[in-house]
């Protein structure tokens, strides 16, 4: 019995991580995405779609948070066709998920230092079964085909052929299953790496311990930025909804995109720049601005100079980005080791940055268009047809950051030189063993 006891006092307590705790992770993350997308797409007024398709729109929407493909069609018999496609990634369901995921994937991990990479490996393959069986599950959920009337297009003549021939508009979307697991298995690779890279407590197998120093802190720092911009983005839209009508509106945005805009207005804070056009019905949430910007032309430039000439206010963004960047910086210093020194910490942020804006650049994008075309005669427009795309220029808005970060980096980690540094080991005093580390 002695000898039990001491060996189980000898061993941390590790929290059980198996099938259960895997079905509990992917479970929460599930709902939590549902919600999320189910509110928002209420208050844009999806619940209102025929043929009761907003469950399977709900579905849709979490298809596409995880990056899978939805694939829209639609035909009224032998009087028209339809043409369209969608590409755009609903990113405030997308963080809903990727943070109660990552929360359920460490919580198992947590109090230890050193984990194996075969056990780090055997609990994320669990998350990764059952996830992709949720995968498989919504794919085939989000398949809806319903009616609707030519008039409901909004155009009198083509009402009356409708009433004339007795032909209905069918529109209808399903998902591409091969994409949407490979993808849906890709993003939520994406997120438990970042998971463990993030988390000062969540354990590394011994030969990544070297680089924790150096990695954890930056990568920290980006997700402490990025939620931050995503914070003041729900604020100002709380505010708008209060003070000039429209809250559905407004809370849908919130719901479904508050990222996808506020991420692209750090990368035009930054200087980057945008190409994009809006033509049709469609259009960009708030701020209006940028639908001023991009509707009416071929392709539009959207940065800070286009930007401005409709509204000078826009160069707030630049002080912005400004001030959240040195204190991302300060806090990467802070969570350093003290010997870092400060071009270090320069190099740590411009590289970090660089990476946040790419993944910025690969998941804001925006392709989306309809069309309409009666007896074969071509794309009819109007009211019947649009177009709106928003697409980076990547390579300049990466070199871009990587100016910001060196700058920020090396100033943010200035004021964080003064200050102790957890884990930073103090001299003792003579005679004095029982003196621990510093915090």
């Amino acid at each position: 019995m002695g000898r039990v006891s001491s060996l189980s006092l000898s061993r941390p307590a590790v929290a059980r991580h198996g099938w259960a705790q895997a079905f509990g992770a992917v479970l929460a993350g599930l709902v939590a995405m549902g919600v999320v997308a189910a509110l928002g797409l209420w208050a844009a007024g999806a619940a209102e779609l025929p043929d009761n398709a907003f469950p399977r729109v709900v579905a849709a929407t979490v298809v596409t948070a995880v990056g899978g493909t939805v694939e829209l069609s639609g035909n009224a018999g032998w009087l028209a066709e339809s043409d369209a496609g969608l590409t755009v990634i609903p990113l405030s369901v997308t963080l809903a998920g990727a943070l109660v995921l990552a929360a359920g994937f460490l919580r198992p991990l947590r109090h230890r230092a050193v984990a194996g990479a075969g056990e780090l490996a055997g609990w994320a393959a669990r998350i990764a079964v059952l996830w992709l069986l949720a995968l498989l599950g919504l794919s085939f959920a989000a398949r809806k085909t319903f009616s609707l009337s030519l008039g409901d297009l909004g155009e009198d003549a083509l009402s009356d052929l409708g009433d004339l021939f007795g032909i209905s508009l069918r529109v209808g979307f399903t998902t591409n299953v091969p994409a949407t697991a490979f993808f849906g298995l890709l993003w939520l690779a994406g997120v438990l790496v970042l998971a463990l890279l993030v988390s000062r407590g969540a354990p590394l197998p011994g030969r990544l311990l070297r680089f924790q120093e150096s990695v954890r802190p930056a990568a920290y720092a980006m997700v402490v930025l990025l939620l931050a911009y995503v914070g003041l983005g729900v604020v100002i839209g709380l505010v708008v909804a209060a003070t000039r009508g429209h809250p559905a509106d407004t809370f849908a945005v919130i719901l479904l995109g508050m990222p996808n805009l506020v991420w692209l207005a750090l990368t035009i804070g930054l200087g980057a720049t945008w190409n994009g056009r809006v033509d049709g019905p469609f259009g960009l949430p708030m701020p209006h601005v940028l639908d001023e910007v991009l509707r009416g032309r071929e392709t539009a430039e959207l940065n800070l100079g286009t930007l401005a000439d409709h509204d000078g206010r826009v160069w707030w963004l630049v002080a912005v980005d400004a001030v959240l960047l040195l204190a991302a910086a300060f806090v990467m210093a802070k969570r350093s080791p003290a010997r870092m020194r400060s071009w270090q910490h320069a190099v740590h942020m411009a590289v970090a940055l660089a990476l946040t804006v790419l993944m910025i650049c690969l998941v804001g994008r925006i392709d989306t268009h309809h069309g309409l075309s009666v007896l074969g005669i071509g794309d009819l427009g109007g009211g019947l047809s649009g177009e709106l795309f928003l697409r980076p220029e990547v390579w300049t808005a990466v070199g871009l950051a990587l100016l910001w970060g060196l700058l920020a980096g090396f100033l943010g980690g200035l004021p964080a030189r003064p200050a102790r540094h957890r884990g930073q080991v103090t001299e003792a005093p003579p005679g004095d063993g029982a003196h621990g580390p510093g915090r």
